[in-house]
């Protein structure tokens, strides 16, 4: 089904609710919602900027997080439901234009196994030096040198909502001391201890491995700064995993480029994609992913119960029901 087409449904009805799929998986759940759903109309487009003039006639959006603005929320006078294909909802929240009678469900609950696996990607390939050493397979080199392991190290995760709640069993198992940060300090399940933002700094320094799995907010805006990176072991590593901006990206390329920790692995970016003359992909003690670490082979299984609930709840007047709401 191309950008910008109608999955089949009459459109003489004036009390159809018409539902906007913007989002590249449309495909796999146009279709599922229309036969689900005769009631319908599902428009689609392959994301929220190619939505254009579908925008006016949408009673609900279906997209991801980052690409709502202002204007297109200004765009869409009939939207009464957003239905995020993400866990986070920071764009919205600083929206200006997002009416407050506009409900917001996500797809929170899904992306702690994959990002919790790709924080040990990180990890893994980070302390051994993996990329080295494809490099001299490729070379037919061989060297060697005494690998780092991660049992006895210690991680400090930042935002404790349940991707950590994913992650910090997992960081358990290899034998690591967990350390966590949170807007609400608080005894967990498999955390030796979590503080607040304040004591940040404090942990950082305890850290061999810090990652960043925190909502974007102002008080998360580059919490990874120069004073931060400063404070931390020059053996320790940075991951980002949540929103580019929870770095100063300047202040990490600083630190990176003159060894101030041993490197990083980052997901995401201040700006998106990463530019290409980006200092950041030429350096050797940094690993580059494409904002995929929530994505996984089992996401559209996954997604799909979350929004036909809440799909079904919405149109029986059961707002009250659905899953994941989202108030600010």
């Amino acid at each position: 089904m191309p950008p910008h087409s109608r999955a089949p449904a009459p459109t003489s009805e004036p009390d159809m609710t018409n539902v906007l799929f913007a989002h590249r998986d449309f495909p796999y759940f146009a279709p599922k919602l229309q036969a689900t759903f005769p009631q319908l109309e599902v428009t689609t487009a392959v994301d929220l900027p190619a939505a254009g003039a579908l925008l006016p006639g949408a009673d609900v959006i279906i997209s991801v997080d980052h690409t709502f603005t202002d204007a297109r929320l200004a765009a869409a006078p009939r939207l009464r439901w957003i239905q995020t294909m993400t866990t986070g909802t920071d764009a919205l929240e600083r929206s200006l234009t997002l009416r407050k009678d506009v409900l917001i469900t996500t797809t929170r609950g899904i992306h702690g196994p994959q990002m919790s696996e790709m924080a040990f990607l990180y990890m893994l390939n980070l302390a051994r030096r993996f990329p080295r050493m494809l490099e001299n397979q490729r070379n037919h080199h061989w060297q060697r040198w005494d690998q780092v392991r991660l049992a006895g190290k210690t991680v400090l995760i930042v935002g404790t909502g349940l991707v950590a709640e994913a992650l910090a069993p997992r960081c358990k198992a290899f034998g690591m001391t967990v350390l966590g940060v949170s807007r609400t300090p608080r005894a967990m399940p498999h955390f030796d201890r979590v503080d607040g933002y304040d004591d940040i700094k404090n942990l950082a320094a305890q850290a061999d491995f810090l990652i960043l799995i925190a909502p974007y907010s102002t008080v998360t805006h580059h919490l990874v700064n120069a004073e931060l990176l400063a404070a931390m072991k020059p053996s320790a590593f940075v991951l980002n995993l949540a929103r580019g901006n929870l770095c100063d990206e300047a202040a990490l390329i600083e630190a990176l480029q003159t060894r101030r920790i041993a490197g990083a692995g980052l997901d995401v970016f201040n700006t998106e994609p990463l530019a290409a003359d980006s200092p950041l992909w030429d350096m050797d003690n940094v690993l580059i992913t494409p904002h995929c670490s929530g994505s996984s082979d089992d996401n559209l299984a996954l997604q799909w119960p979350i929004i036909e609930h809440n799909m079904r709840c919405f149109l029986d007047g059961r707002a009250d029901e659905m899953q994941n709401r989202v108030t600010f």
